[in-house]
């Protein structure tokens, strides 16, 4: 079984890259502001990454998802926490959303399973 979390976190790294390398400064001013808005202020980062998470699976952007399904993991955000955003989120997107939660699932096990192995 291939690992994705592994191979997504590669192929958004090397995309990325290529992105930043060709220096548009309206690109890097969103990814700027992109990492800037998630940075802890009066809402903490496990706040932030859990609306980010909402807003991503009812725009139904995978990638998205699996980016702040991944930071909520690093933050220590428990799989309750995460299930229950992930209702709130599939409430708001209605059942449209709910084949990126099959995908949320699937990934928030790859990331458990890539912690067991270390």
């Amino acid at each position: 079984m291939t690992n994705q979390v592994e191979e997504f976190n590669s192929y958004r790294e090397r995309m990325n890259d290529k992105i930043l390398k060709d220096n548009n400064k309206i690109i890097k001013r969103i990814f700027n502001l992109d990492t800037n808005a998630f940075a802890p202020g009066a809402l903490d980062i496990k706040t932030k990454e859990l609306l980010g998470l909402v807003a991503s699976t009812v725009l139904r952007c995978d990638d998205c998802v699996r980016y702040h399904l991944e930071t909520c993991y690093k933050e220590g955000i428990s799989k309750e926490e995460v299930v229950e955003t992930l209702g709130i989120a599939t409430l708001i997107g209605g059942t449209i959303v709910i084949p990126h939660l099959r995908r949320a699932y699937e990934f928030w096990e790859a990331l458990e399973e890539n912690s067991a192995k270390v």
